[in-house]
């Protein structure tokens, strides 16, 4: 066979591979195997404008996601099923559409069944790393069902004129476009059914739907949270539940409505976790990690892990509009002053964002390239999960397991300036050394090695520091 041959037969077992995975996904839901009894309450329930107020990882998107398929493709067992069937999937933006809402319907879609699929950008053959306009999906009634995905950055106007069978909103909408798409699904007596994490506070949502479910004949709504789904893993459950503060644990586990959330890390004291200087041993240094920009400030920090397992950020170099040149510079300078280690060739080591593996438009090397030929060895297989990530970081200020140096400046204002936002997501802005720390904190850093010294020389030496540590944060 031919280079060219072998390949296509490559690409036809994936896509085969991909047909039946798709197909036994769903076939799992749908036999029980992997839907758990909130999921179905959703699925059963009768009201034609329904609601689940989920926790992250709850199985919201899970049902909501089904229920769109089984509504294309007429197979709803819980309901009179249609043919030619015309909906809309919405959500926040286009990323989002395409990282969550977009992922989850085509991860329990046969590609057997698309007769088509419309792309807004990206390419076709390759529609999960785009954005999807449409999709056309084959109806057992014999006829297509036309899937439209919508962004509520569209702006209401995007969302008039069109009769609907159904609108599914991934995450809470803005009033107006909640609005509109009601009259959207009027005429055709569709049905309206949301799952989101009410991180927005008390608005509209609670007042028309949570509050009103009772009384309005047509509306509903359920409650699931992280012991509802019984695929999530129990010790992971009870581990990231003890690093959330009351309000955060409220709405991103049980799916509660409450304040709005405010600032992300509450768990930061800066009393307790900033401290003055000092000198850290030599084993303590452990890695450095960089969250890289140009025009945008790159971000670089030192840490060190003691005896315990508590973390120390040592170290910090924040700049922007400056090249790779000048900040590789700085960093080796930092790490001169601190002696930090280095291999035998000179080399530092550093985690760094993965995006660094791109190639810029000013140079035919990508940023990670273009580190190492400055003799700084970045490792780009870092853990960008954002969530989780922001978690662990909470993790660690909760449980007192991290001290950041006083003169971390920019980290420190950082951890006091960083907001939620819209949806799921905090407020992009200034958080570049906070990318940082993240990077590091979810390598899970582990205690330095104790030195084979008796055990009361070693508690002797912790003690003389801690004395010394206590002695300057007095003055």
């Amino acid at each position: 066979m031919t280079e060219k041959q072998i390949l296509g037969r490559i690409l036809a077992i994936e896509k085969e591979q991909a047909r039946r995975q798709a197909g036994d996904k769903l076939s799992h839901y749908n036999t029980g195997e992997k839907v758990h009894e909130k999921q179905l309450i959703f699925h059963k329930c009768q009201k034609r404008n329904r609601w689940v107020f989920g926790g992250n990882r709850s199985g919201k998107t899970e049902c909501g996601a089904v229920e769109a398929v089984w509504w294309a493709r007429g197979i709803h067992p819980y309901r009179q099923n249609r043919k030619n069937v015309s909906g809309w999937i919405v959500s926040l933006s286009y990323e989002v559409q395409r990282d969550v809402a977009q992922s989850k319907f085509l991860s329990y879609l046969n590609p057997d069944w698309i007769e088509d699929i419309v792309m807004s950008s990206g390419k076709k053959a390759s529609a999960e790393y785009g954005i999807i306009d449409y999709i056309l999906i084959k109806n057992i009634f014999g006829g297509v069902s036309k899937i439209s995905f919508k962004s509520c950055d569209q702006g209401r106007e995007k969302f008039q004129g069109t009769s609907l069978d159904f609108v599914w909103f991934d995450e809470e909408p803005p009033k107006d476009i909640y609005d509109e798409c009601r009259m959207r699904v009027l005429d055709r007596r569709g049905e309206v059914w949301g799952t989101m994490t009410p991180l927005k506070g008390l608005t509209w949502v609670y007042d028309e739907i949570y509050l009103n479910s009772k009384q309005d004949d047509e509306t509903w709504h359920e409650h699931i949270e992280w012991a509802d789904n019984p695929f999530l893993d129990k010790n992971e459950v009870d581990a990231l539940s003890k690093c959330l503060d009351e309000d955060t644990l409220a709405s991103r586990r049980f799916g509660r409505f409450c304040e709005a959330e405010g600032i992300v890390y509450k768990e930061f004291d800066q009393n307790r976790h900033v401290i003055e200087p000092f000198d850290i041993p030599f084993e303590w240094q452990d890695n450095i990690s960089i969250d890289p920009g140009l025009n945008n400030p790159l971000a670089c920090l030192f840490f060190a892990v003691d005896y315990d397992g508590t973390v120390y950020v040592v170290g910090e170099w924040y700049m922007a509009g400056k090249d790779i040149d000048y900040h590789a510079e700085k960093i080796h300078e930092l790490a001169q002053k601190l002696n930090w280690h280095r291999d035998g060739k000179g080399r530092l080591s550093a985690l760094i964002d993965s995006a660094a593996d791109q190639h810029t438009l000013a140079s035919q090397k990508s940023v990670s390239e273009l580190f190492y030929d400055r003799n700084i060895l970045v490792n780009t297989n870092v853990n960008k999960q954002l969530f989780s990530g922001i978690a662990q970081v909470k993790s660690f200020f909760s449980e007192d397991k991290i001290k950041i140096f006083s003169n971390c400046t920019n980290l420190i204002r950082e951890l006091k300036t960083y907001w939620w936002g819209k949806g799921d997501k905090p407020i992009k802005k200034d958080d570049h050394a906070l990318d940082a720390l993240r990077y590091y904190l979810c390598t899970k850093p582990k205690a330095t090695k104790l030195p084979s010294l008796k055990p009361t020389i070693i508690q002797k030496d912790k003690q003389k520091l801690i004395k010394q540590l206590n002695k300057r944060q007095k003055i």
